[in-house]
């Protein structure tokens, strides 16, 4: 049997999180996403299938915050604007998606950023 790359591995403990999460239009789903330089954050309402609020590194408005910061302190920045830009659209609480990712430092960091921004979870 062949082993499993880092992406099949991503995706399927990605999939176990999936069957228990699940956003609606009161309470949202925050999806994080990392790859090796960015991080990517957006609120979707799984009801509708649309996504609400999106945020990420990539971004030129955030690019020019992050610049000289960690990968970690980046992806606190991220949280924070994906909190901001979600109480505009009048959203205050998420459910969580860690994406198949250990909640462990970017991913962390992220959480704790919406949290400082003022999104419960």
């Amino acid at each position: 049997m062949a082993k499993m790359t880092r992406k099949e591995r991503i995706l399927r403990k990605h999939r176990r999180v999936r069957k228990k999460v699940f956003g609606t239009s009161e309470r949202p789903r925050l999806a994080v996403y990392k790859s090796l330089k960015h991080m990517h954050a957006q609120i979707i309402d799984d009801t509708k299938g649309i996504t609400l609020v999106s945020a990420s590194t990539v971004e030129k408005e955030i690019k020019e915050k992050v610049k000289g910061l960690t990968k970690t302190e980046a992806a606190k920045v991220v949280g924070q604007v994906i909190a901001e830009r979600a109480k505009e659209k009048g959203i205050k609480a998420v459910v969580f998606d860690r994406g198949g990712f250990i909640y462990h430092g970017r991913i962390k960091a992220v959480a704790e950023g919406a949290r400082e921004g003022g999104l419960e979870f």
